[in-house]
């Protein structure tokens, strides 16, 4: 079998070296670092997790907690995190909450505690005081996509702001009469839904329209549930906006298919606007606010292994909330509204 001996003799230097070049932990120059990978790889060489964690107290994995999988958002920065993760060298080990309130109870007080994981991202999570002080305890570096929350290092996204930024676009063009499709909660944390109307309306008042509650209502950010939504904002050609702004662009598209089956056109008659830059906006031509969750999810990994490399333990104070960037995209859902 191949050891760490038979690299270090393929490249002349200690079997020292090779662990650090191959940790990545240690000061190792790149030219040395690429000839101990090359020579591992010609070799067949593995590093043995159980051996380089029994010899680091590292077991080269990182937990990452997602309130569930079956949305876009979620899957975007878990797949960018997991991207970021395998070039560091790391596994991913990942707590799905989606099984509700018990699924939630056994991650943070028994699953965490097994000491699996060397540090922890928590996607869009709003973690009680008791559950920050259990992540404390488990004494892992923790970065949290979302928030902020006080007592640890988080990104978050000002949601009121890029709310404000969507509706201030369809005010802009001349709308008096817009709706607001909601979110409905179904595990969104961070007051996202409340955050979004309260954009929504404040928007609306800087423009000198009083927000009417009639054409506020939630849905469960799915296409269906945008698209059912919007099919009764539409029913009444008397009471029928002339924009509809929807806090994520999978009720923003359901918006769209519903008004196309009634026969109005986008944005001719009806203008919509979303939240993410889902990757299906380009092919609806859908104006929306681009938050970037593949950026999130990288970010995340890479001020976690930055604490990780400084061997430091988690402060109780937390490192502060770092401001996460999003952009208006316009595209061909949005016009002036009909004379």
């Amino acid at each position: 079998m191949i050891g760490i001996d038979d690299v270090a003799r393929a490249v002349g230097v200690s079997p020292a070296t090779v662990s650090r070049a191959l940790s990545g932990r240690g000061p190792v120059s790149e030219a040395t670092r690429q000839q101990v990978l090359e020579a591992a790889r010609e070799l067949g060489y593995v590093v043995s997790s159980n051996a380089s964690g029994l010899a680091s107290g590292r077991t080269r994995a990182v937990g990452v907690i997602v309130p569930f999988l079956n949305r876009w958002f979620y899957a975007q920065v878990l797949e960018a995190a997991q991207n970021a993760l395998l070039a560091a060298g790391y596994d991913l080990t990942l707590y799905n909450l989606g099984g509700g309130v018990d699924t939630r109870r056994s991650v943070f007080e028994q699953f965490l505690f097994r000491q699996r994981v060397d540090g922890l991202i928590a996607i869009s999570l709003e973690v009680t005081t008791e559950e920050v002080r259990r992540l404390h305890e488990i004494g892992k570096p923790i970065v949290c996509v979302g928030g902020p929350i006080p007592g640890l290092r988080t990104l978050s996204i000002d949601d009121i702001e890029i709310s404000r930024i969507a509706t201030d676009h369809l005010t802009a063009l001349g709308h008096r009469r817009i709706a607001h499709i909601a979110g409905g909660g179904g595990g969104y944390d961070f007051h996202l839904p409340l955050n979004r109307r309260v954009g929504y309306e404040l928007a609306l008042r800087n423009a000198g329209i009083e927000p009417d509650p009639g054409l506020v209502e939630p849905a469960d950010f799915t296409i269906a549930g945008g698209h059912a939504v919007a099919a009764r904002f539409l029913a009444d050609p008397e009471r029928r906006p002339t924009a509809i702004f929807a806090a994520s662009d999978e009720m923003a598209i359901g918006a769209i298919l519903a008004a196309r089956e009634i026969g109005l056109r986008v944005p001719e008659d009806l203008s919509v606007v979303g939240i993410d830059d889902h990757e299906l906006a380009p092919f609806f031509g859908l104006t929306t606010v681009a938050q970037y969750p593949g950026n999130q999810g990288a970010r995340a990994v890479e001020l976690l292994l930055s604490e990780l490399g400084r061997d430091a333990a988690p402060s109780e104070d937390g490192e502060g909330n770092e401001p996460l960037g999003f952009d208006l995209v316009i595209r061909s859902t949005t016009a002036a509204p009909p004379a």
